[in-house]
C-alpha cells in the first residue's frame, strides 16, 4: 500500500511538472501580437489625445499603477547625459519587451509606459518634473526612461509592460507590439 501511494504521488508530480513546462513553453513561443494572459483582467486601452507634454497619466491595470508619460524632445535627448550614473543603462538586466530595449525604453520616444512601482520594495515613486522619478520610501531614483540610478537601494530599472499602439494617440496595455 505504501509503495502504491508513493507511485501515485510521483505520477501527480510528473503531470504537474509537465503541465507547468507546457504552459511556460507556450508563453515563450507565443506569436507576436497575441494577448498576454494575466489573472486580473483583459488588455486595457489608454487614450492619449488629451495628455499634454510633460504630464503623467496613471491607470490601474492588473491591480498595479501603470504610468503613461508624454515626454518632451528635450527630455528624451537628455536621457544620454547621465548614463554613467545608472545601474543598468542599456537595460540588459531589466524587464521590458524586446521592442523597448533601447535608450528611451519605449516603442516611441515621446511616450513612456511603465509599472509605477519602485523595484526596491514596491513603493510608488513621484515624478520630479523633467528630471525623473523619486521613490519617497528609500530615495531610489529613476530617469524618465525608468532606468535606476546607482545611488539608491533599488538595483533594477522599472518594469515595462507589453503594449502596442492602436492609433497615434491610443495604446493597448497587455498586448505585444
Amino acid at each position: 500500500m505504501e509503495r502504491s501511494g508513493k507511485t501515485q504521488r510521483r505520477r501527480i508530480m510528473i503531470a504537474a511538472t509537465a503541465s507547468a513546462l507546457a504552459a511556460g513553453a507556450a508563453m515563450v513561443l507565443r506569436p507576436s501580437g497575441v494577448v498576454i494572459p494575466h489573472p486580473h483582467g483583459a488588455p486595457l486601452t489608454v487614450e492619449l489625445g488629451d495628455l499634454p507634454e510633460g504630464k503623467l497619466r496613471t491607470v490601474e491595470w492588473q491591480g498595479k499603477p501603470v504610468w503613461v508619460l508624454r515626454r518632451s524632445a528635450v527630455a528624451v535627448a537628455a536621457l544620454a547625459a547621465h548614463e554613467g550614473g545608472l545601474a543598468d543603462p542599456d537595460s540588459q538586466q531589466s524587464m521590458q519587451p524586446p521592442s523597448c530595449q533601447n535608450r528611451h525604453r519605449s516603442l516611441r520616444p515621446d511616450i513612456f509606459v511603465a509599472i509605477g512601482l519602485c523595484t526596491h520594495q514596491g513603493c510608488a515613486p513621484n515624478l520630479q518634473g523633467e528630471t525623473g522619478f523619486l521613490c519617497p520610501c528609500h530615495a531610489s531614483s529613476y530617469d524618465l526612461a525608468g532606468r535606476v540610478f546607482k545611488a539608491g537601494p533599488a538595483t533594477a530599472n522599472l518594469v515595462i509592460p507589453a503594449y502596442r499602439f492602436e492609433a497615434d494617440n491610443r495604446l493597448l496595455l497587455g498586448v505585444d507590439a
